[in-house]
């Protein structure tokens, strides 16, 4: 069962087409699809030719008489309805130095697949290089995490801070590819949501607080646990041990990444740890982060009104 959707399919070839992006790159189009395709054992759909290569270079390279897009929508590729892995090929080899050599429209057109392609689970990312330049290859991603990190981004568009944004960018695409850039930047994620706030609402912040007394301070001036009112004395208590056991993770994550993350040199014989380890210190740190820039914003939206 394919996992990328006909919308996801749709909105990635519509991007193409208002772009006016040459899909062949610098190839010719029978060229190009001879790269994924064997167009000498495809028909043509021109009964004066017996291959699809022979039909592709007469419509299109000598006549140019078919749409640019046709290729996303002719029955011998089934790119819009077709297997996951012959679409995301196809996306690839958009990609790849043979095919296209400027490197700011490869970021660009890598930034816009992935937009859409997170959505249903998957990414692409560059799997090793051809003479300095990425090749690029899909993998499977947690869908869950695309959301908490939406979501983040959400919050922080608020605070309009393009600093914070580009930690979390960075955050998000180092999970897997560099576990330990991950860490770092989680602990450095929070460190700057609590600095931001803090400065927000006027108060002096040491620059010689750690990560534990940053938080603590922040969840202090954002006043977290609720008054003293009956009714809310058993609910106080239960955020009193949430908030204690969120100082516990910010702490975890301070001791990852001494130990593991950027920004420490270590043993030449030194192990990070993997993936899933940088995927937890970057889902508590979203979720903590997420959580007190929301209280920040309801409090001021409440003395605002």
């Amino acid at each position: 069962m394919n996992r990328i959707s006909e919308a996801t399919r749709r909105n990635i070839i519509d991007a193409i087409v208002v772009e006016r992006i040459r899909w062949s790159g610098r190839l010719e189009e029978p060229d190009f699809l001879s790269r994924l395709f064997d167009l000498k054992s495809l028909p043509s759909l021109d009964h004066r030719y017996t291959t699809a290569y022979a039909d592709i270079h007469k419509h299109r390279v000598m006549n140019s008489d078919w749409e640019p897009d046709w290729v996303f929508y002719d029955s011998r590729f089934n790119l819009l309805h077709g297997e996951d892995e012959v679409f995301l090929r196809f996306i690839c080899e958009m990609l790849n130095p043979v095919v296209r050599s400027d490197i700011e429209e490869v970021r660009l057109l890598l930034q816009n697949f992935n937009k859409f392609l997170r959505q249903d689970g998957y990414e692409l990312v560059e799997k090793m290089r051809l003479s300095g330049s990425p090749l690029f290859a899909a993998r499977q991603i947690d869908v869950s995490d695309v959301q908490v990190m939406d979501a983040l981004k959400e919050q922080f568009q608020v605070l309009d801070s393009d600093y914070v944004m580009q930690q979390i960018t960075r955050m998000e695409a180092s999970i897997f590819d560099d576990p330990e850039l991950a860490i770092g930047t989680a602990k450095e994620l929070i460190e700057t949501c609590c600095r931001t706030i803090l400065h927000d609402r006027g108060m002096d912040v040491d620059e010689k607080w750690d990560l534990s007394q940053l938080v603590k301070f922040t969840s202090r001036e954002l006043r977290l646990i609720p008054g003293s009112i009956p009714e809310e004395v058993k609910a106080a208590e239960t955020l009193r041990r949430v908030l204690g056991n969120l100082a516990s993770i910010t702490q975890g994550i301070a001791e990852l990444r001494n130990a593991y993350g950027t920004g420490h040199g270590k043993n030449a014989s030194h192990k990070g740890l993997s993936p899933r380890h940088a995927r937890l210190a970057v889902g508590a740190a979203s979720t903590l982060a997420i959580f007190l820039v929301q209280t920040h914003r309801e409090q001021a939206d409440t003395m605002r009104s």
